[in-house]
């Protein structure tokens, strides 16, 4: 009875030298592909913020509503182990407190990408030359920028990363008003970095 078996072929160093044009356009492919595939993320994966999902956590005085007095008036703390600033905003923004005829609003300071800390932007030409980020002419305010990867977020937009590797939105703060003081009651869990 014959043999059916095909003898195997042997890879010569012919064939490897014919072919070794493959490696380099399959990385090439492969690293476009994933280009791609991060680009993609990053513009069309952002998360709203949604309805306040605010933890209770011991109340702090933040600050004297005083020391916030003016539109964009910013006032640095220190919530539940966290870096945190409260804003003075012209517009309402959901979780945000009404204080007069503006409204007081506060966030985690921490970067939802890889958790470097956020500092407020108030000047746009410094957003488009430092951040690679020009909001459009109707977003043309001050933004929460993080200056490790320039991640910007928008205050306005109930901390909503709007530029840059972030997906997910800033951690917000409660807020309370306590006689002549703005105290800090809760805020919301951190999530997972996203970097």
């Amino acid at each position: 009875m014959p043999d059916d078996r095909t003898p195997a072929r042997r890879l010569t160093r012919r064939a490897l030298l014919d072919r070794w044009w493959l490696l380099p356009v399959a990385g090439t492919a492969g690293a476009f592909g994933y280009m791609g595939w991060y680009a993609t993320r990053v513009t069309t994966g952002k998360r709203t913020a949604g309805t306040p999902d605010f933890r209770p956590a011991p109340p702090q005085r933040v600050a004297a509503l005083s020391d916030l007095n003016g539109e964009w008036a910013e006032r640095t703390f220190t919530y539940a182990g966290r870096p945190c600033t409260a804003l003075r905003v012209p517009r309402d923004v959901p979780g945000a407190l009404p204080d007069g005829g503006s409204f007081l609003i506060a966030y985690s300071r921490v970067c939802t990408h890889l958790g470097c800390n956020v500092n407020l932007v108030r000047d746009p030409e410094i957003l488009a030359f430092a951040f690679n980020y020009r909001p459009p002419r109707e977003e043309q305010h001050p933004q929460l920028g993080c200056r490790c990867h320039y991640s910007v977020f928008d205050p306005l937009r109930s901390g909503e990363a709007v530029f840059g590797k972030a997906l997910l939105p800033l951690p917000r703060v409660q807020l309370e008003r306590r006689g002549a003081d703005l105290w800090a009651t809760g805020i919301e869990p951190a999530p997972d970095f996203t970097g």
